[in-house]
């Protein structure tokens, strides 16, 4: 099973997108939810968590305070909120799942078992 990530494209430095990670199989607030992105040549990095427990979050220093992380469990969907974008937020993001983790700091792909396929987004102008 995995999630499904939307919401990517092209967008002006200083604009916004919205990503939606969606689930059909599995019940996404029963999972923390990271969001990670992969730009060409660099590793893959953690942006985002949120909790399935507490909902409590966590950002990354290079996203937080432009970056917002929230559920809704109503459309079994997670929602990462991108403000203020620069071109170096540029990179396919993807969103995973993990039923067995809570996030603390440091957002770590290895943690996670269920990954989707990944949305683009492009910050040019």
């Amino acid at each position: 099973v995995q999630p499904v990530e939307s919401g990517g494209g092209l967008v002006q430095p200083g604009g916004s997108l919205r990503l939606s990670c969606a689930a059909s199989e599995f019940t996404l607030d029963y999972h923390a939810i990271g969001w990670f992105r992969q730009a060409p040549g660099k590793e893959r990095e953690g942006v985002s968590c949120i909790n399935r427990s507490d909902g409590s979050t966590s950002y990354s220093e290079s996203v937080k305070g432009r970056f917002t992380i929230s559920r809704d469990n109503a459309k079994n969907t997670v929602y990462l909120q991108m403000n203020s974008l620069k071109p170096e937020d540029t990179a396919i993001y993807y969103c995973a799942a993990d039923d067995d983790l809570y996030c603390e700091g440091s957002i770590i792909a290895g943690d996670f078992h269920s990954w989707g396929q990944g949305t683009q987004v492009t910050v040019s102008s």
